[in-house]
C-alpha cells in the first residue's frame, strides 16, 4: 500500500524498518474524485499529500474568475501549498485532483513530530524543497523569455504521458494561452 512513497523517499534517504513503521502510523491516505478541491485557497494547508495514483494541480484563481495552473503532480509528485503549510497560515493556492486520485498524507503535526524522532526526514524534505524552489524559478524564467511554443515543448518533456491525460484547456491555463492556440501548437508539432 505505501510502497510508491517509500521508493519516493529512497530516492534521497534510507529508512530502516523502524523508521518505515513510524512513518506508516502517521501516513493517513485519501481517495479524491475527479474535479475535486483537496485544498481551497483561503484555507490552512494543514497536509502534504503524496500522489499515489492520479493528478492533482495547484492553481490560482484571479479577481477575474480566470485559472492559473501553477505545477502539476501526477502520481510520485508531492503537493502543498509550502507557505501556508509551513506557517500554518491561509493558503494562496488551490489544489484541485483532474483525476479519481489516491493521497497518501501527512498532517502538519505529524511531520513536525516525524521530524524530531527521524531526523533525516528534514533532510528529505530540505532537498524536496529544494528541487521544488528549483523548478519555480525555471517556470518563471520560462514564462518571461520562452514563446508558447518552447513553453509547449519543456510541458511534454517535464510531464511525459500527462498530454493525453488532462484536459487542454488545463494545459493551456499552465502554459499561459488559449486552448484554441494550444490545438494550432499541437498540430505543428505533431
Amino acid at each position: 500500500m505505501f510502497d510508491h512513497i517509500f521508493a519516493n523517499f529512497a530516492y534521497h534517504i534510507q529508512l530502516n524498518a523502524d523508521e518505515q513503521a513510524r512513518i506508516k502510523n502517521s501516513l493517513q491516505t485519501l481517495a479524491v474524485k475527479k474535479n475535486r478541491l483537496v485544498l481551497r485557497a483561503g484555507e490552512i494547508c494543514r497536509n502534504i499529500y503524496f500522489v499515489d495514483e492520479g493528478c492533482l494541480r495547484m492553481f490560482y484563481i484571479d479577481e477575474d474568475g480566470f485559472e492559473h495552473n501553477i505545477l502539476f503532480q501526477p502520481e510520485n509528485w508531492w503537493a502543498v501549498d509550502i507557505d501556508s503549510f509551513s506557517h500554518q497560515t491561509p493558503a494562496f493556492y488551490n489544489i484541485g485532483s483532474l483525476e479519481d486520485s489516491m493521497l497518501h498524507y501527512l498532517s502538519h503535526a505529524a511531520l513536525e513530530k516525524l521530524y524530531l524522532e527521524i531526523p533525516k526526514l528534514e533532510r528529505f524534505f530540505r532537498i524536496l524543497t529544494q528541487n521544488g524552489f528549483n523548478l519555480y524559478q525555471r517556470r518563471i524564467t520560462s514564462a518571461l523569455s520562452q514563446t508558447a511554443e518552447e513553453r509547449f515543448a519543456n510541458f511534454r518533456q517535464q510531464y511525459p504521458r500527462l498530454e493525453s491525460r488532462i484536459a487542454q484547456k488545463h494545459i493551456a491555463a499552465y502554459l499561459g494561452i488559449t486552448p484554441v492556440f494550444l490545438s494550432q501548437l499541437r498540430r505543428r508539432r505533431g
